[in-house]
């Protein structure tokens, strides 16, 4: 299997799709050191980590539709160099919670140009059956980047100013779009779809693929909400247990790295698994963990480091594991002529969910924490209600699924 032209081919994308995930978590990785520098409240620090995903919403309706008419290839060199180019201005330009904000908005646009074209490119190359897989092994390269981009922040902070961390990382996306000039287009694209293209009230009508959407919806939320403020609620742990605030970050955001990378082994295994066993059952026990693990890590910040390390690397491999299941699933529920419309739709209501989550966190930890508790303490104390919010919101995902089960 592995020396067909296909699978080649997936690897070449995959390692594309690492390269310009090298910006996505750069910022998460530096959030306690910029929260002091630039003397950010949670809700603003929220912000500037959503602007990235309002980026990608604002993009990607209009780049997901354009690949019904065009190569998505195209799309993808163009946005890839456009990411790079967003970091390297951050790395130089940056310096509070608006200039940072307007350049992770552009960050987001060109992200919004690779990750769905990508997929689509994908799920078009390989049949149903062996779908899951391939997808799963995709969404688990976009996994495995987000983990080396908080890996390579984190070394590279300890060693350097953050400024340095930014622009180095921010190289990445640029990287991956030279893996894709030479090739993404090295195996001819088969089954694109000829049919008419249907308007996207047809694509709303469609009440398998909308279900299958809305658990995506409810697993971004709550995935989000996780990598946005994993660092930070780590680096709190930390500075619990007597931790200077230099290695208290850098530590935080290896171990981020190390509980995001567990998410890129359970994409690739739930594919395979959802392939075996069904995509809504799989989807349904899955969500079921990562939201039981929602509810419970936050209030955990006095616990032991290594119970805090374990129970965060199992909620960072169940939290993801569905996520490829979801987007194979919606690919299959998408009807003849609606595919590049129907992963627009989701690619809009889910990172809509991933911009919100990110910021009610940031609310949530402003309204149950005293406004002194960075100067007082050096940490914000209480995570608990944060993060059963999107433990809340990750639960209505089984929900929808199993109603979708039930019906089809």
């Amino acid at each position: 299997m592995w020396l067909d032209d296909r699978y080649r081919w997936l690897m070449w994308i995959s390692l594309a799709e690492i390269g310009t995930m090298l910006v996505f978590n750069n910022y998460s990785a530096l959030l306690p050191i910029l929260q002091k520098e630039w003397s950010l409240t949670n809700s603003q620090a929220g912000w500037i980590f959503s602007s990235y995903q309002i980026g990608y919403i604002l993009a990607v309706v209009l780049l997901t539709s354009l690949t019904d008419y065009t190569h998505p290839k195209y799309i993808y060199l163009a946005t890839s160099f456009w990411a790079g180019l967003a970091g390297i201005l951050f790395s130089l330009w940056a310096e509070g919670v608006y200039s940072a904000m307007i350049l992770r908005t552009l960050m987001g646009i060109g992200f919004a140009g690779t990750y769905m074209p990508g997929l689509r490119l994908v799920s078009e190359r390989f049949p149903s059956a062996e779908r899951g897989m391939a997808v799963g092994i995709y969404v688990g390269a976009f996994t495995l980047g987000a983990a080396v981009s908080l890996f390579l922040t984190g070394i590279l902070s300890s060693l350097l100013p953050w400024k340095w961390a930014f622009f180095i990382t921010s190289l990445g996306p640029i990287v991956g779009g030279v893996i894709a000039f030479f090739k993404l287009g090295e195996v001819a694209t088969t089954g694109r779809e000829e049919e008419a293209k249907l308007p996207l009230v047809e694509v709303l009508r469609n009440r398998p693929a909308l279900m299958m959407i809305g658990g995506y919806v409810a697993h971004m939320w709550e995935m989000f909400g996780m990598r946005g403020w994993i660092v930070a609620f780590l680096t709190a742990c930390f500075l619990t247990a007597h931790y200077d605030l230099e290695r208290a970050v850098s530590l935080s955001a290896v171990i981020a790295g190390a509980v995001t990378l567990a998410g890129a082994l359970s994409n690739a295994l739930g594919g395979a698994l959802s392939d075996r066993f069904g995509r809504a059952n799989t989807i349904i026990v899955v969500m079921l963990g990562s939201g039981l693990l929602s509810l419970l890590i936050g209030w955990t910040r006095g616990f032991p480091i290594s119970v805090i390390v374990l129970l965060s690397l199992l909620y960072g491999f169940m939290v993801t594991g569905e996520s490829s299941v979801l987007s194979t699933g919606v690919t299959e529920l998408a009807r003849p002529g609606e595919l590049g419309r129907t992963m627009a739709l989701q690619s809009f209501l889910g990172w809509g969910a991933a911009s919100l989550s990110p910021i009610a966190f940031g609310y949530i930890l402003d309204l149950t924490n005293p406004a002194d508790a960075l100067t007082r303490f050096g940490y914000v104390p209480h995570w608990g209600w944060a993060f059963m919010v999107l433990g809340l919101g990750g639960l209505v995902g089984p929900l929808i699924i199993s109603r979708l089960k039930k019906s089809t």
